[in-house]
């Protein structure tokens, strides 16, 4: 065989065995890749159940309101998601309150009237008036009546404070009474967002 022959045969082997080793080098490639793959999955995995921890435990919780002091607007046994993501309190929230001086079980009531404001309740006509205006209060149920040891209301609500009140006028306990008095806005858990419970009215509440 000539050196030419030699030379081409020697070529040819080489492609063959380059040929083989690059089959290796494919399959560990592709090995790797599938392990990056299943760690980048896995982590993303992990992140995720951290985020929905977090939003879980300091910006949305569900709550199930318990009782009728916010009829017809709410019943007992609704479920509702609440936000207290960069909060402040204003007129019409639905607010959950998590405790108060003479209370320890939370409470959902709508703010009325926040730190600052004049709040004055006419309680022979039922009015609620708000910085001299009476408010237009279509989400009631009963006129608005004076409760057993009622709270003297401050000309101004005081920093700090909102006064709440169930939209059940005659059937709830809320700031008209020194049972619940004035609510500090640090005891406020969060904004009512939506309903998610009974399925057939799931949606915002307001």
């Amino acid at each position: 065989m000539s050196e030419k022959e030699y030379k081409e045969k020697d070529e040819e082997n080489g492609v063959m065995l380059t040929s083989a080793s690059d089959d290796e080098e494919d399959a560990d490639e592709e090995a790797v890749s599938v392990t990056s793959l299943i760690f980048e999955w896995a982590n993303a995995f992990i992140i995720a159940i951290i985020i929905v921890v977090l939003l879980l435990t300091f910006v949305i919780r569900q709550v199930t309101v318990d009782g009728t002091s916010m009829t017809d607007t709410l019943k007992d046994g609704d479920r509702l998601i609440i936000s207290n993501f960069m909060y402040k309190p204003q007129y019409g929230d639905i607010v959950v309150v998590s405790h108060g001086e003479n209370y320890n079980e939370p409470i959902i009531k709508r703010v009325i009237a926040t730190e600052g404001q004049a709040l004055s309740i006419n309680y022979e006509t039922g009015a609620v008036s708000v910085d001299g205006v009476i408010l237009k209060e279509d989400y009631i149920k009963g006129m608005t009546v004076e409760l057993k040891r009622p709270l003297e209301i401050p000309d101004k609500i005081p920093e700090g404070y909102v006064f709440v009140m169930g939209d059940n006028r005659q059937g709830s306990l809320d700031s008209r009474s020194t049972d619940i008095g004035l609510i500090p806005v640090e005891n406020i858990i969060g904004k009512a967002e939506f309903r998610i419970y009974p399925t057939d009215s799931i949606g915002s509440i307001y």
